[in-house]
């Protein structure tokens, strides 16, 4: 429960990019009621001497939807000062209707937390009323209304599903979720049009809710993907974001450049467009997203069952080989098997391993075979794709529209948690931006600040979230800056990043002294609510 405190002493970085000041901020029940010189008094004190008083961080990609059902303090995004979690690429828990209810309790059976939500605001309150660390507001995920009318088939939706489908994300829109959130490089997301799509972002601008996307390709064709979400957001009037912005492949690294000269020739013409982004090198996702997305048609399932065919098998090595633009090639883009780094799945012994390793170890002249083979075997192999430049990452953050996320789980680093494969971003992003990209002079720590807070905050139409300022909600991160550092690697993820001293989420101290309090203050966040 929150009470009264003064957070004394620190320097005020108050979300807006404002030069640090010294400042007391002086919290009462939820809310922030004073900034300034607060008098000493018998109020309770939050030491911030020698430390920066920040607003809380808003995490715009955060994958935590499974991973706060299992330990809802969700203290790999804590240690870093992260109040907010944000969900919906392309999959939410909610809606869950028609033909999608089959596919959330296969999910479920899988995952072991429940999927099968009717709609958003049921998981979100269930959550809030149980007791969650941080505030979690989320997109409607595409493919959920995708899936409630064609399942996980390649085939474009009828007139009468498009416009019921339209009405369901009217309905979850109108009940506070943030808009519509698309993955496209990934089955059943890859099989919408770009004419569906603009159909649903015509519902968003009704709303002016936000049209956020894995855009189509993040390599070979990276930048005409990127003019379909612009074309989308030009003909609906719709607000859109480009998640975790990147360049994939080393061919492609001097496409950055042209990304966000277009992104900028969109916005100098009157579009509201942005982009977020993990600042790491390497992503992460399944193994059998390597697999071409035609492949995939009735789901992964299906997909293994057919790999057991020779003819099949052969048509997918072979469609992986061939560079083309038709398709995001992850396996291309990270320059082979040397580039892809198993993170981890239902079978350990491969853990840690390059793909090409692997191949090597089973005997395999052609590391497809290995990867399909492991496909069979592990439908949940984690890899790391290592396909980014850090020059791109940099070149990212200098652009004022660019906030950060995740992408990834909020971890609790001990056992059994710390068994499931990860990438060192669920524990480091925001710390990694914070600490070393602002000591090394890429952003600076007010700019820095601003782009974890007040940018998302007003993008996703949070409202009273992201500043410090009197009425406010008192979503504070207090950290230490000259500490402030991530330790998480590829090889051991599973650490906490160092540096933060405090963090208050609606007024109730969750991390003190740089340890967490257990104490759960975390709300159900709607889109303009208060």
């Amino acid at each position: 429960m929150s009470s009264d405190f003064v957070v004394r002493g620190g320097l005020l970085a108050d979300g807006t990019g404002a030069p640090l000041r010294r400042a007391d901020v002086l919290v009462r029940g939820d809310r922030i009621v004073s900034v300034g010189e607060v008098p000493d008094s018998d109020v309770a004190e939050l030491d911030a001497e020698g430390a920066v008083v920040a607003p809380g961080f808003v995490n715009v990609l955060s994958q935590a939807y499974e991973s706060l059902q299992r330990d809802p303090r969700g203290l790999s995004d804590l240690y870093q000062g992260v109040t907010t979690e944000v969900f919906g690429e392309g999959y939410s828990l909610g809606p869950v209707e028609g033909r999608m209810r089959a596919i959330a309790k296969d999910y479920a059976e899988q995952t072991h937390v429940r999927h099968e939500w009717p709609r958003i605001n049921d998981y979100l309150n269930h959550m809030a009323t149980s007791g969650v660390g941080p505030n979690l507001a989320s997109f409607v995920g595409a493919d959920n209304l995708r899936m409630a009318f064609a399942g996980q088939e390649d085939r474009p939706l009828t007139a009468g599903e498009l416009t019921a489908a339209c009405g369901l994300l009217d309905e979850e829109l109108a009940n506070g979720a943030l808009g519509l959130g698309s993955a496209l490089i990934y089955a059943p997301g890859m099989y919408a049009s770009t004419e569906e799509l603009t159909a649903f972002a015509e519902v968003l601008a009704r709303h002016d809710a936000l049209y956020i996307s894995h855009i189509r390709n993040e390599s070979d064709s990276l930048l005409e993907s990127l003019d379909e979400l612009i074309t989308i957001a030009e003909r609906s009037g719709a607000r859109a974001e480009v998640y975790h912005l990147k360049a994939a492949g080393r061919d492609n690294w001097p496409s950055m450049a042209s990304a966000i000269a277009r992104i900028e020739e969109a916005r100098a013409r009157g579009l509201a467009i942005t982009a977020d982004i993990y600042p790491y090198e390497a992503g992460a996702t399944g193994l059998d997203a390597c697999i071409p997305p035609r492949f995939h048609d009735g789901g992964p399932d299906a997909l293994r069952g057919k790999l057991m065919h020779e003819d099949f098998r052969t048509a997918v090595k072979d469609a992986i080989r061939a560079p083309g633009t038709d398709w995001d090639n992850c396996y291309l883009s990270a320059g082979g098997a040397d580039g892809i780094l198993l993170l981890g799945g239902d079978t350990s012994e491969w853990n840690g391993m390059t793909l090409a390793q692997v191949a090597t170890r089973h005997g395999d002249a052609d590391p497809l075979d290995t990867l399909v083979d492991i496909v069979v075997a592990d439908s949940r192999m984690i890899i790391a794709l290592f396909e980014m430049t850090e020059d791109n990452v940099r070149l990212a953050l200098q652009s004022p529209w660019v906030s950060v996320c995740s992408d990834s789980e909020a971890w609790t680093a001990a056992p059994p948690y710390s068994d499931s494969p990860t990438h060192p971003r669920a524990y480091g992003s925001f710390a990694r931006v914070l600490g070393p990209y602002v000591r090394e002079g890429v952003l600076h720590l007010e700019d820095a600040v601003r782009r974890m807070t007040s940018l998302p905050a007003r993008t996703l139409h949070l409202a009273d979230r992201g500043v410090i300022r009197e009425g406010a909600f008192a979503d504070l991160a207090i950290f230490e800056p000259d500490k402030v550092r991530d330790l998480a690697t590829y090889s051991d993820p599973h650490q906490y990043a160092e540096g933060m001293r405090h963090v208050v989420v609606n007024g109730v101290v969750a991390f003190r002294d740089g340890e967490p309090t257990d104490d759960l203050g975390g709300r159900a966040l709607r889109r303009g609510s208060k």
